[in-house]
């Protein structure tokens, strides 16, 4: 299901301040929890300058494979650059200004993993949303905190964080953005599962009848009355 502005707007309204920038990122960027939990502080991901989200990586855990929490590529391989909007800008600035990032040591495996022969490597990784302590949160937990702020905005018990992403599509689509330019926002592999995802979204249009004989009488109308008569009204 997809929220609405209402419901996006009383989501902020009661989520702390510590982790609202992740509520502006999934409604304002279209991004999946992972790739916003994922997020670095810098250009790597938010990029001011260039007016751009870049979504390379998501975070990600497995103790038995990776020793805890690594970051991988996103969902999909669905790596894009999304627009980034002002207001989205603007709660990062204020994150980073309340909340400085510290650095999280992480293995980062966006590049290749430990058996594909290519270079893997543990890095210092200055996470945008983390824990009261600075930590990387576990889906798990952010489950249990997004309980809590669901049933205070009032939404209804099957809305998840998923719903902000497809908020952010159906908005684009409310706003006539042409189809590929969803598709590129939302990082989907083709416009067919950008189409096929949203088809009850998108506008009806009156559908056009008469079309090839509206264009054949006016061009006729050029020809003089022999051609024109032709093409009967």
């Amino acid at each position: 299901m997809g929220a609405t502005t209402e419901e996006t707007l009383a989501l902020l309204g009661v989520v702390p301040s510590r982790f609202r920038a992740a509520i502006w990122l999934g409604a304002g960027e279209g991004m999946r929890i992972g790739e916003v939990l994922g997020a670095e502080d810098g250009s790597r991901c938010v990029d001011p300058a260039r007016r751009e989200v870049h979504v390379v990586q998501q975070l990600r855990s497995h103790k038995q494979a990776y020793g805890g929490f690594y970051l991988s590529p996103p969902k999909s391989g669905s790596v894009g650059d999304v627009d980034l909007d002002e207001a989205v800008a603007a709660a990062v600035a204020e994150h980073v200004r309340e909340f400085p990032p510290g650095g999280v040591e992480l293995l980062d495996i966006t590049r290749g993993t430990p058996d594909s022969g290519k270079p893997v490597a543990r890095r210092l990784v200055n996470l945008l949303v983390t824990d009261d302590l600075g930590r990387p949160i576990h889906d798990q937990a952010w489950s249990k905190l997004w309980a809590g702020w669901r049933a205070a905005a009032g939404w209804p018990q099957e809305g998840t964080f998923h719903s902000l992403r497809h908020y952010f599509a159906t908005e684009l689509i409310a706003a006539n953005v042409d189809p590929a330019d969803v598709q590129n926002a939302l990082r989907h592999f083709s416009l067919r599962i950008t189409l096929e995802t949203y088809v009850h979204w998108w506008p009806k249009r009156d559908r056009r009848r008469n079309i090839i004989s509206s264009a054949l009488r006016a061009a006729a109308a050029g020809h003089g009355t022999a051609v024109a008569g032709l093409i009967r009204s």
